[in-house]
């Protein structure tokens, strides 16, 4: 299956040991726009040999992150142009234990249209009022350096 180039994709090898417990997405992220959305999808990855799901691509948890709310969600505000910012996920998962041999997968992008309204990538006080000139084309990066560690934490919980 081809690569989404709108998708950013991470999978680890295949678990030694089981996982289970609270998963949080720390991104750092910036947008050529002044507002954007960041869609994270937590995935089981069932091994290839397994005989009834071998490759099945379960999701897990997934969570769509308004940047406008970046620091509060009662006082939105819009984003400076190319400037990198944190921002701390919180994938609200159910209980899962990812099993030996599995792996793990953690997707990012910015849209999920049409099962999320489109954001408009320009700060506007509603985007549900939206004009069609308010809507603009933009560049989202996700960094992954020492200085921005891009990363999902996980509980590990042991039997």
């Amino acid at each position: 299956m081809p690569q989404r180039p709108d998708v950013l994709s991470y999978e680890t090898t295949p678990l030694k040991l089981d996982l289970a417990g609270p998963i949080t997405a720390r991104l750092f992220a910036s947008t050529s726009g002044t507002d954007c959305d960041w869609v994270v999808k937590l995935i089981d990855v069932f091994p290839e040999d397994d005989p009834a799901m071998g490759g099945y691509q379960l999701i897990i948890a997934d969570e769509v992150f308004r940047a406008r709310y970046r620091k509060a969600f009662d006082r939105p505000e819009p984003l400076t142009p190319d400037r990198v910012e944190s921002y701390v996920i919180d994938l609200h998962h159910g209980a899962h234990r990812f099993r030996r041999g599995h792996k793990v997968m953690l997707q990012v992008q910015s849209t999920w249209f049409p099962l999320i309204d489109r954001n408009p990538q320009t700060y506007v006080p509603n985007i549900y009022r939206a004009k069609e000139t308010d809507f603009r084309p933009a560049t989202q990066r996700v960094f992954r350096t020492d200085h921005y560690p891009t990363a999902i934490e996980l509980t590990v919980l042991r039997d």
